[in-house]
């Protein structure tokens, strides 16, 4: 038995944001139905180049497992009237088009609540359904930049920087993700479905909850760190004999039991150092200091040597390094999934272990219209 089993999801979502959303569904049990447009269908199955013998990219594979496909053309009569009828079964509709679109298709809320009351209806967008935003194009990238977070990323001497994963669509999706499932909840209790929406501006700023308690408590403008944290120290990447670490020494236990890792118990009491607003302040000439000292050694001894004095301590590593690792192995963050085209294509795992309904890998991402006959022929998967 899965955790979701039983809800069907109508997908009329592409690229990132809202495909990400509904594979948390799907991986949880729920039947998610992918409608996609005539003409080669979600854009990332062209994305990226190909990924090896057909004709979906790579981008398509990572956001689409456990799902199936239909096409429909929502343009057309026939099209949409085979949408409607999909939509009766369904518990959730998902889209991302631009606000009004999905009302200029004759598919919007207010037509499928009137045919299926229940129906929980999701929408991702880039600015929001309200607001003087609201019909400008989302990107994660626009985003960022307009919710700070460009300007909150980076050193403070270099130029703005994006976030180094897609935070505003992923946060997106899955802010609309804990919506969808709390909307689900309330549905079994009572019957009745509703309309979210979420954004990716909305995502975004949502995510800067300490900047923007910094800025209500203190005033001051949130400011690009680096890899410092904005409130504690030190919290940050310092350089190793041979390459870099993480130090997370936050609060004043943890600054006592570096101070003697590093062999220097005297920086504890160091009046530029001595409590968390003296590291604040002195945060560079803080950083400088650790750095002379763990260039005795490379990053392999130090984060040993940290962790065995109760330091939280890590190195920095590259991808490839991520993906072999033998704790992302253990913890079944790499997967591999049966595909009828290309042989085996990996992806990532689900992150949330549950004991009870653990998330599955049941269908490698769908080839385009794979599920046509059977979903337009009626009957639940």
């Amino acid at each position: 038995m899965h955790a979701l089993e039983g809800m069907r999801v109508i997908d009329l979502t592409q690229v990132m944001a809202g495909p990400f959303c509904t594979m948390q569904l799907a991986d949880l049990g729920a039947d998610v139905i992918k409608v996609e447009p005539p003409g080669g269908g979600d854009q990332t199955r062209h994305s990226w180049g190909r990924s090896g013998k057909g004709d979906d990219g790579p981008a398509f594979f990572a956001l689409n497992r456990n799902k199936r496909s239909v096409v429909l053309d929502l343009r057309s009569d026939d099209g949409r009237a085979e949408f409607l009828e999909l939509a009766t079964t369904a518990d959730v509709v998902i889209e991302n088009f631009r606000p009004g679109v999905v009302d200029r298709l004759g598919i919007g809320y207010d037509t499928l609540r009137e045919l299926n009351p229940g129906l929980i209806y999701a929408s991702i967008s880039g600015f929001g359904q309200t607001g003087p935003y609201a019909q400008r194009p989302g990107y994660d990238l626009i985003a960022q930049g307009m919710a700070g977070i460009l300007e909150l990323t980076g050193h403070p001497d270099g130029p703005p920087a994006k976030a180094g994963v897609p935070v505003a669509d992923l946060g997106s999706g899955l802010f609309c993700l804990s919506g969808i499932l709390a909307a689900y909840v309330h549905k079994l209790r009572t019957g009745e479905g509703q309309r979210i929406e979420t954004s990716l501006y909305d995502a975004a700023i949502a995510l800067t909850v300490w900047e923007a308690t910094e800025y209500w408590s203190s005033g001051n403008v949130p400011r690009r760190t680096g890899s410092s944290h904005r409130m504690s120290a030190p919290y940050q990447a310092f350089r190793t004999a041979d390459g870099w670490m993480t130090i997370g020494a936050n609060n004043q236990r943890l600054w006592h039991f570096l101070c003697q890792a590093l062999g220097r118990p005297e920086l504890e009491h160091d009046e530029r150092f001595a409590t968390n607003p003296d590291r604040m302040r002195n945060k560079a000439e803080l950083a400088v200091v650790i750095e002379e000292i763990l260039a005795e050694h490379g990053t392999d001894h130090w984060v040993e040597h940290l962790l065995a004095g109760g330091v939280p301590a890590g190195p920095i590593r590259t991808y490839d390094e991520v993906l072999a690792d033998e704790h992302t192995r253990a913890r079944e963050m790499v997967q591999s999934i049966p595909h009828p085209v290309e042989g085996e294509v990996q992806t990532l795992g689900f992150p949330v272990k549950m004991s009870g309904t653990p998330a599955v890998t049941r269908r490698p991402p769908p080839l385009l219209d794979e599920h046509h006959e059977e979903i337009v022929g009626g009957g639940r998967s």
